[in-house]
This record gives structure tokens, C-alpha cells and sequence, in this order.
């Protein structure tokens, strides 16, 4: 067993990345006609901390929220989903937690994201520098972190520290245009914040980006796998995914089911992908488990309520005929 799984196998992760506020609106229902929205904990890295805590895993996050009473309601949705808010920061000044705005439709779905003045990018090294990461077994980061400093220098620095006390790195590119200052900046950071993982997972728009030519993504993610990082998940929406490790290439399907919105997939792959290594599956095994949670996920309202606690992923996994053949 690899540093990698063993660190994972602990099932107690730091992450590192932005709790927001999400807005949305019910089944079917399109923005412009909702009378009413439903609101709850968002941002990518604490939707994984969430989704690994309701499927019986361990998580704190490391970020900075606005100081006013958005940045105390996503603390308190931490506590509630049970992620550890200890490391979690207010922020003064004009400052504010990033919000995300979408309909819970597929057709022509829209999400709006309020990222000006995002309270996350203001985290620092001192943040960072206060874990004790040797508390924790594995590190994992979303790429959102490294769009604007002082966010992004304070990222590489954890990436330092962890790897000083033994922990591996797990990194989803999360590529999101809107954050950063331009493509070329957000190429140049997120490679060489990949170059640094031990596993890499993200989607085939996100390894083409970083490779420069979108029809290159999948020689990118080969080219990380046989270059130095352990575990690299490429994704391929409803054709699966393609997982390279010590020169094998891991094929999976997905788990069709009717889709009410394409958000919170990413999130909770990776939450189910964590906690079934930690559970002792084989990657193949555990990777079914994350296409499992991205399925759930994207067939019910919201991103943190919608991702799938142990009984509602073995009651899907029971029900369910079984994942496409790859």
C-alpha cells in the first residue's frame, strides 16, 4: 500500500478551499418563475468535507468567511454537516463569501456565482501555518483556491507543510474560468499545483485546458500519471472514466439515473472516492462508489442536502441495475 492510501485509509482529511452560501430553486422550477428558493452550505471543497462526513468520514476545512452573519451561517452549516469549522476564519472589511444562484432543472439549467470580493481568496499562510497536520491523514484541495492570492500562495504553502508531516495530496482541478485573471495564469498555476499531488481527479474540459488543446486532455492526465503523480482520475461525464495508476489504465461506467441538475457531481465523486478507499475497496471498487454519490447527487434538489449519507448510497446500490460497461 502506497503513502497515498495509507494517508486516505485514515479517513480524516484537512481541506483546503471556500464554504459559500447556495440558493436554489425546486424541482423544475426555472429561476425567473420560483416564489421561493432553498438555501444551504455550497462551495466545493465544503461540499466534499460534507459529503465525507455523511458517508462516516472525518473533515475540517481551512478557508476564510466573511465577518457578518452569512460567514457564521456557513460555520454553523459545517457544524451541522459535521466538518471541523476550527481552522475556518472571518474576514473583515467589504470582504464577502462567495454565493451561488441555480435551478434545480437540467434543460437549459443556469448558475449564477457571486465571486466579487470573495472572502475565501483572502486566506493567508498564517492560516495555513496553524493546522496541525499531523492530525489528519491525507490533504485535499480544489482548484477555485489558486485563482487569486492571497489564497493562492497560502495553498502552495499547505502543500509544503503537509507533505513535511507525511500527508499525501488530493487535488480536483475544478477549473472555473470566472475566478481567474486569464486562461494562460490559470494554466501555468493549476499545473504546476498537479505536478505537486499524489492524485489528481478532474474532467476531460479541465486535463485539455491544462494541456493547452482540449483534444489533448487525456494524454495530459497519461502524462501526469507516468510523471510522478500516483493516481490520476480522468471523467468523462455519462461515458465514465479512465483512472491511470503505476501504468494501468482503470476503466469505469457510470450509474444512469434521471438527472434533475448537473451540479454537485464533482463534489460528491470525491467524497465517495475518499471514503471507499478508507473503507479498504480497490480503486476500481471506490471509484464506482464516487460515480455512485455523483448520480445521487445530481438526481435531487441542492448540492450539500442532495449528496448521499451510508444508508442512502446502499439503498441506491442495492436498487440500482449497475453501472454502464466502459
Amino acid at each position: 500500500m502506497t503513502d497515498l492510501f495509507k494517508g486516505i485509509a485514515q479517513n480524516n482529511f484537512i481541506i483546503v478551499g471556500r464554504a459559500g452560501i447556495d440558493f436554489f430553486t425546486d424541482a423544475d422550477v426555472k429561476i425567473e418563475n420560483a416564489e421561493r428558493v432553498t438555501v444551504d452550505l455550497g462551495g466545493s471543497s465544503a461540499n466534499i468535507g460534507a459529503g465525507i462526513c455523511k458517508l462516516g468520514g472525518k473533515a475540517a476545512l481551512v478557508t476564510r468567511v466573511s465577518d457578518d452573519s452569512i460567514g457564521s451561517y456557513c460555520i454553523n452549516r459545517l457544524k451541522h454537516y459535521g466538518v471541523d469549522p476550527t481552522y475556518v476564519t472571518p474576514v473583515g472589511g467589504e470582504f464577502r463569501n462567495s454565493l451561488a444562484f441555480y435551478e434545480s432543472v437540467l434543460d437549459g439549467h443556469r448558475n449564477v456565482i457571486y465571486r466579487n470580493g470573495a472572502a475565501d481568496f483572502e486566506m493567508t499562510e498564517d492560516d495555513v501555518l496553524a493546522v496541525d497536520y499531523s492530525a489528519f491523514g491525507a490533504l485535499i484541495t480544489a482548484g477555485t483556491v489558486f485563482a487569486a492570492e492571497p489564497s493562492r500562495s497560502a495553498t502552495f504553502k499547505s502543500f509544503e507543510l503537509a507533505k513535511a508531516a507525511g500527508l499525501p495530496i488530493i487535488f480536483d482541478v475544478d477549473y472555473r474560468p470566472y475566478s481567474w485573471p486569464s486562461a494562460q495564469v490559470a494554466a501555468d498555476v493549476l499545473s504546476r499545483a498537479a505536478a505537486q499531488c499524489d492524485m489528481i481527479v478532474g474532467n476531460d474540459e479541465e486535463f485539455g485546458f491544462m494541456a493547452g488543446d482540449y483534444t489533448k486532455g487525456l494524454d495530459k492526465a497519461r502524462s501526469l500519471s507516468e510523471n510522478g503523480v500516483g493516481v490520476v482520475v480522468y471523467k468523462m461525464g455519462h461515458e465514465g472514466a479512465i483512472t491511470f495508476r503505476d501504468g494501468q489504465e482503470i476503466r469505469t461506467g457510470i450509474y444512469p439515473v434521471e438527472a434533475l441538475k448537473p451540479v454537485g457531481a464533482g463534489d460528491s465523486f470525491m467524497a465517495g472516492l475518499m471514503t471507499g478507499i478508507a473503507a479498504g475497496q480497490d480503486l476500481k471498487d471506490a471509484i464506482l462508489r464516487g460515480s455512485a454519490c455523483a448520480s445521487i447527487t445530481v438526481s435531487r434538489p441542492g448540492c450539500a442536502p442532495a449528496l448521499p449519507d451510508t444508508a442512502t448510497l446502499e439503498t441506491f446500490l442495492a436498487e440500482h441495475p449497475g453501472p454502464t460497461i466502459p
